[in-house]
């Protein structure tokens, strides 16, 4: 099984310098090719505390310069906010540097707070993104970019540096909605599961995802990803509390950042399907209910117990490809790494031994040829 690791660079309520918070997570990036992970990934996140990652792409560039082996994967870049020309070439070129190492992640976007700020019409995400993805993908396989939509009008040029091999099976969005998979399926690209509906839930909308991708690609649809919030400790008592704490205080951000307890989204196309969520979010007991359902999807406890939680979500969704955050939520440096390290040492040796340890997408050359 891939086991991959993510950073988020979170600076809950301010609490310390940016810089600082970049600095302890990029010695946790650059522990991963050491310690055997076989992919880095990062997120995309603007204008507040949750996440301070506004260059995905960029950060990438880093870890795959600083490394040899290891993939490096987005998760994700929203499409909505960015000129999808400008996203073709900058793969392209991430990818001819790195030699191939990149995993294309790609998703719509959830944060008012940051369509506000690049001045883009919330309801009009789900239009703006498959136009370019769209424009996106094709440039990617056929090294030329043209689209003539309702947002993304674009004429028809050349992608240099030339894109040197095809995205097809290493490209994921992350979907959390019933028409989101539907349409991932009809763009032939996988799924990004971040762990945040029932169980029972996600595997009826893979198995949406899963028929549709075969009708309309005449091919199977490949294994999703699967990431989670992780706490790894020798003390399943202190894995406890360290979760509750932390693991939950992420989730409290997120209520916070997608301002989960309004009731916006129920009445934003495109969004509909968060009412529920909103709904229960904004009842007195309704946010401490989601935070530990949240709690229950996430991987933590000691290493047997987070072995089994992920061999949970995997044989729940088929997923072959898991992607650990070790630090969130104002977690001290000292016990993210720790938990890293012990979850590096006693997990992901054993989760390495289900199946072939492949990459999510095994690109040719030199470097997908090295083993940890």
């Amino acid at each position: 099984m891939h086991v991959g690791m993510t950073v988020i660079f979170q600076n809950p309520e301010d609490a310390r310098p940016d810089h600082e918070v970049y600095a302890d997570d990029l010695k946790l990036a650059d522990l991963a090719e050491p310690l055997g992970f076989d992919s880095v990934w990062g997120v995309e996140h603007h204008f507040t505390d949750y996440t301070m990652c506004p260059d995905v792409l960029q950060l990438l560039t880093w870890v795959a310069a600083r490394t040899t082996r290891i993939q490096v994967g987005s998760m994700v870049v929203v499409l909505p906010w960015h000129d999808p020309l400008r996203v073709a070439e900058q793969v392209a070129m991430l990818d001819v540097m790195s030699g191939g190492r990149l995993i294309l992640g790609i998703g719509r976007g959830l944060g008012r707070v940051e369509f506000d700020g690049f001045r883009v019409p919330m309801d009009e995400s789900r239009a703006r993104f498959v136009e370019s993805a769209e424009l996106l993908l094709h440039a990617l396989e056929d090294g030329h970019a043209s689209h003539d939509g309702t947002f993304v009008k674009q004429p028809r040029v050349a992608i240099r540096p030339r894109p040197a091999r095809s995205f097809r099976g290493r490209t994921y969005a992350a979907a959390v909605s019933p028409e989101s998979s539907r349409i991932m399926a009809q763009l032939g690209i996988g799924i990004l599961i971040i762990p945040q509906k029932p169980w029972e839930q996600v595997t009826a909308e893979l198995a949406d995802y899963r028929r549709i991708y075969r009708e309309v690609n005449a091919a199977d649809a490949p294994p999703p990803i699967v990431s989670g919030w992780t706490f790894c400790d020798p003390s399943a008592e202190r894995a406890r509390e360290m979760a509750v704490r932390y693991i939950g205080g992420y989730w409290r951000t997120v209520l916070k950042h997608y301002e989960l307890r309004g009731d916006h989204l129920a009445h934003m196309k495109g969004y509909e399907s968060y009412a529920r969520l909103q709904e229960i979010a904004r009842d007195d007991g309704g946010a401490d209910a989601l935070t530990e359902f949240f709690l229950s999807l996430q991987v933590w406890g000691t290493p047997e117990q987070c072995f089994e939680r992920v061999l949970d979500a995997r044989r729940r969704t088929g997923a072959e490809s898991f992607v650990a955050a070790f630090s969130y939520a104002g977690l001290p440096h000292a016990d993210a790494e720790a938990s890293m390290r012990l979850f590096a040492r006693e997990v992901r040796p054993e989760l390495a031994k289900i199946a072939p340890a492949a990459p999510a997408t095994a690109p040719p050359g030199p470097a997908a040829s090295a083993t940890p």
